[in-house]
């Protein structure tokens, strides 16, 4: 998908979750990548949506309800 918005979530998991939460993160439309990093993040996920309300949406209604996340910072591409 070649998207018109693209956001940088840098997500903080529960305790023995990355995993679980990385696989369920790359079955959601819109995700390109979601990979395990060092640091004060766990995971860091690129996105692509039509626009930026879409993003929005994308986070809010389908990465917040991911269980095993305590935390996410996204950060949108200009």
């Amino acid at each position: 998908m070649q998207g018109q918005a693209r956001a940088y979530i840098l997500i903080e998991a529960e305790a023995g979750q990355v995993g679980a939460v990385i696989a369920t993160l790359r079955s959601i439309d819109g995700v390109h990548t979601a990979d395990p990093v060092t640091g004060p993040y766990d995971i860091v996920v690129m996105i692509e949506t039509s626009d930026q309300r879409d993003v929005g949406r994308l986070v809010m209604n389908d990465i917040h309800a991911i269980d095993g996340i305590k935390r996410t910072i996204t950060c949108l591409a200009i």
